[in-house]
């Protein structure tokens, strides 16, 4: 087979200088559109059948070229690295003149390299967010079998990093289901701003064949076509869309690392990582180190970087469709590919990790971390809150003086800050009370944790 020639070339006399045409190839990374490529192919060959421009028989040789590439490209990753080409799409070209003759050379006709790489890109995009959803969704998994697996374990709350109040570890497990929940949201609402079909709008302008763009659209999969052949070739929402949401995936992917890597800890002491995705020190034996949580909270500065760097690229881009845009790929795949790694490590430790419920039990009993609940004790003795406050404020300093917890100050000691305090505050301020008062919806009380591990698995099998 001959080297295709640039799928322009006729404006031109001259031969482009080496290193530019490298500078210019985008085939190194934009191969990823190719089985995209065919199936958009396929569908704008049935299109130019349905129009007239191409026979019955035309459009069947092109069919089954475009079907032996596809197959021979699944099969054989060498298939691609036969010559350098400029991108996918000269590759794809160039294969299928080389099987249909000018039959071959037909193809292009009412299309541009602009809406067909749209096409390609949009097309890509619906299933990577398809597939990354599953990703998600064996997070989410793994957080409630975590959740369910240590249902009485009960932890500090933080605020600021001190101990405000207790919680049930499966609560905490719940409040990044939530924020995964939330991403899942995000990533298939975008889906449906992505899954409008540009092919049609050719360069800019749109196409004078009449290709029934409707049709081509259902046989594609695309919920609708674009109502603007200017903004359909230049738009790249979705993919800053994509990228943003990616970007808060990553942020919460962040948050839980920080907080995994915080209570294996010394100091935390809660929880420990597998062997299986801890590593070691080079110098210092006794290192077990929380790397995979450690690589998680790094790259999501990856992923956020993508995002800022396509905002840049975009904003000053005139109409229509500019160069530019085909630094849009990298960072669609590269974060695409981040993402999934990221979640897939995530998913694993949180398969493979170890919660020390005693050292979790001492952290949660100490610290005052019962003051709230001894404000709200004297509430429902008739004070006033901002008085309860000040009062427990108050007996909190005594405690500290005396070296105690607020349990272990006197009837006597707790009567002299107010005279409404009973015998029964010791109840009051257990921490079993103090978990189980928290029964409003969304609160930490084991029944409401209970109900919502039930919801949270309810919501994932849909």
């Amino acid at each position: 087979m001959t080297e295709p020639k640039n799928l322009w070339g006729g404006r031109f006399s001259g031969e482009a200088d080496a290193g530019f045409a490298e500078f210019n190839r985008s085939f190194g990374f934009d191969r990823r559109l190719f089985a995209a490529d065919i199936r958009a192919s396929i569908a704008h060959c049935n299109g130019l059948l349905g129009a007239g421009v191409l026979t019955t028989a035309e459009a069947e040789m092109i069919r089954k070229a475009l079907s032996g590439i596809l197959e021979h490209g699944t099969a054989d990753s060498n298939y691609f690295e036969k010559w350098p080409q400029e991108d996918v799409h000269t590759f794809v070209e160039a294969h299928l003149v080389e099987l249909a003759g000018d039959t071959g050379r037909k193809l292009h006709t009412g299309r541009s390299r602009n809406d067909q790489v749209a096409t390609d890109l949009r097309l890509w995009l619906r299933e990577a967010i398809d597939d990354l959803d599953q990703h998600l969704r064996s997070a989410q998994g793994a957080l409630l079998d975590l959740a369910a697996a240590h249902r009485e374990v009960v932890i500090p709350g933080y605020t600021h990093l001190q101990r405000a109040q207790p919680v049930l570890f499966a609560h905490w497990c719940l409040a990044y289901f939530e924020m995964l929940a939330r991403d899942r949201e995000r990533l298939l609402d975008g889906r449906r701003r992505v899954n409008v079909m540009p092919l049609g709008s050719a360069a800019l302008a749109g196409t004078s064949y009449p290709i029934d763009r409707e049709a081509v659209a259902r046989e594609l999969g695309f919920e609708a076509v674009s109502r603007n052949s200017l903004d359909a070739v230049s738009d790249r929402d979705f993919c800053v869309e994509f990228l943003s949401a990616g970007a808060l995936v990553m942020i919460h992917l962040s948050r839980l690392a920080e907080d995994i890597i915080l209570y294996s800890t010394t100091e935390f002491g809660f929880v420990e990582l597998a062997d299986a995705v801890s590593t070691g020190s080079s110098l210092m034996p006794q290192k077990k180190n929380p790397d995979s949580m450690e690589l998680v909270r790094g790259k999501s500065g990856r992923v956020i970087g993508h995002l800022a760097a396509l905002l840049v690229m975009l904003k000053g881009l005139p109409l229509a469709y500019d160069k530019d845009m085909q630094e849009d790929k990298e960072a669609l795949f590269d974060a695409t590919d981040t993402l999934k790694a990221c979640l897939d490590v995530t998913t694993t430790v949180l398969g493979n990790i170890r919660i020390s419920e005693a050292r979790a039990r001492a952290a949660a009993s100490r610290g005052y971390m019962n003051a709230t609940e001894l404000a709200d004790y004297l509430v429902r003795k008739g004070v006033p809150f901002r008085e309860a406050h000040e009062t427990v404020g108050r007996a909190v300093v005594q405690a500290i003086e005396q070296g105690v917890e607020l349990q272990g100050l006197s009837l006597a000691d707790l009567r002299s800050f107010s005279e409404v305090i009973e015998e029964d505050v010791f109840e009051a301020l257990t921490l079993e009370n103090t978990i189980g008062s928290k029964s409003q919806t969304g609160g930490t009380s084991p029944e409401r944790v209970d109900e919502s591990l039930s919801a949270a698995r309810t919501s994932l099998m849909h």
